[in-house]
């Protein structure tokens, strides 16, 4: 079954064949470095790390490029506030993404391009926009782009709103866009900021424009152009970045190549907290090491991957207690029948429908629904071939890899010889027919988490 993805510049559903065969490069942006990750970029980077699971599952070459802003008016603000440098505060911050990352299970991108190690493609870019009389100065040394001269001059079909799907007259300056008198249209933007005399020396960089630091919008169009050429296959990122980022990108791109910039435009839905956005800018904002410190790791992976990556998705402890106990379903079958190693077989029933799923726009809902199907079958049947090809296509989604013991029992504050010692003592008890004592061990281990499991061939526990 041929891939389709959901292409937000289309709006449509879309057949996906990469620009050169095989291969498939990939941009998505990545954070702004001043703070922690909180729970919405967890989902923006699990989804696209399924993205590319799926990708390379389907025997394709994939360069994926996922950047990060280490230049910024908050990260300024941040590191000055907290009397350190610019690089002392995002090298700290990218550590911490990347444990963050890591714990959840989202492999590294191929290039983790910093927006500062690209200063100079960034100059030579708005020296291009310049050339081409779609950049100008103002007083104050700062350098604009021109969105009306854009569509003017574009010769193909794109223009300026396609992306967010309104007309120039609809679309206002975005959020992180600066009010400045010398604008000749309020949707120009910024493509290099001079620099203030409040500002360090560390947030500023010698230019033909004179001192100052790239705009936001550029520096993507710099990197994604540098790394995976003026052309690729897709672009991702939240759907907040929509408008006027990702609007931003393209009439800057296309403006200096003169050519399509990405082929397929992908954007994840957002985290809702009451119904309301999650984002640091609404303080309803939870790190992803708040969560981490109720929740493990791969509950949280779980309770990104069971919805679409393009629709909203709803937080609350309620949902990933829900997330947790369903995943240890999961767990539950493969720890009762050992899975084999398989090499999976599409044509298998199960295995194919979960191809369709994926190939239908990344559906993991209809693929998780699957993997329960999958566990099912092998608990009714106990064929460790099935165990193995639950346990295999989980991994596709980078769930199921843990040891199904360790899984289960993770998270008690009780040590597991104590709770061995307990279930022995439990079993004395039974010898001595003193069932009133055996079930007050029961009941006390229940009482801390822990749940017994008695079957012929002795007695298991498990977190509740």
């Amino acid at each position: 079954m041929t891939l389709r993805i959901y292409n937000t510049l289309t709006r449509a559903l879309e057949a996906f064949s990469p620009l050169e065969p095989g291969h498939v490069r990939m941009y998505v942006c990545g954070m702004t470095v001043y703070d922690l990750c909180h729970l919405g970029h967890a989902r923006s980077m699990i989804a696209f790390d399924v993205v590319q699971r799926w990708l390379k599952a389907s025997g394709y070459r994939v360069t994926y490029v996922r950047n990060i802003t280490d230049i910024d008016d908050k990260i300024i603000t941040r590191a000055l506030e907290n009397r350190e440098t610019i690089r002392g505060l995002t090298n700290r911050m990218i550590d911490a993404l990347h444990q963050d990352a890591d714990a959840l299970g989202i492999e590294r991108p191929t290039h983790e391009p910093r927006a500062t190690d690209f200063v100079p493609q960034m100059c030579d870019m708005i020296g291009t926009l310049e050339q081409k009389g779609l950049a100008y100065r103002v007083a104050n040394g700062d350098v604009n782009y021109a969105v009306r001269e854009f569509d003017r001059q574009a010769t193909g079909t794109y223009r300026y709103g396609q992306l967010s799907g309104k007309s120039l007259d609809e679309l206002r300056a975005g959020e992180r866009v600066a009010t400045d008198d010398g604008k000749r249209d309020p949707l120009d933007f910024v493509l290099w900021k001079a620099a203030k005399p409040n500002e360090p020396d560390d947030a500023k960089w010698q230019a033909p424009f004179g001192a100052g630091r790239p705009g936001w919008h550029i520096e993507c169009s710099a990197m994604s152009c540098a790394l995976l050429g003026e052309r690729f296959d897709i672009h991702g990122g939240g759907a907040d970045l929509q408008f006027p980022h990702h609007e931003n990108e393209i009439a800057q791109s296309m403006g200096a190549t003169g050519q399509d910039f990405a082929q397929v435009w992908m954007h994840n839905g957002f985290i809702n907290v009451d119904n309301e956005k999650m984002s640091k800018s609404l303080g309803n904002f939870f790190t992803i090491r708040e969560v981490l410190a109720e929740f493990d790791p791969e509950t949280i992976r779980f309770f990104v991957v069971r919805s679409h990556y393009r629709s909203p998705l709803n937080y609350s402890d309620v949902h990933l207690q829900d997330a947790r106990a369903a995943l240890k379903r999961l767990y539950t079958t493969l720890d009762a029948v050992p899975p084999e190693s398989v090499n999976i077989d599409w044509a298998q029933l199960q295995a194919a429908r979960f191809a369709a799923a994926m190939n239908d726009d990344f559906a993991t809902p209809e693929a998780v629904a699957v993997l329960f199907e999958l566990a099912s079958e092998a608990n009714r049947t106990q064929s460790a071939a099935t165990s193995g090809l639950l346990k295999a296509l989980g991994g596709l989604l980078g769930l199921l890899q843990d040891d199904p013991k360790a899984f289960l029992r993770a998270g008690s504050s009780l040590d597991a010889a104590d709770i061995e010692a307990q279930i022995a003592a439990r079993a004395a008890a039974k010898a001595a027919k003193d069932y009133a004592l055996a079930d007050q061990i029961r009941q006390a281990l229940l009482g801390q988490g822990i749940v017994l499991k008695d079957s012929p061939t002795g007695t298991t526990w498990e977190r509740a």
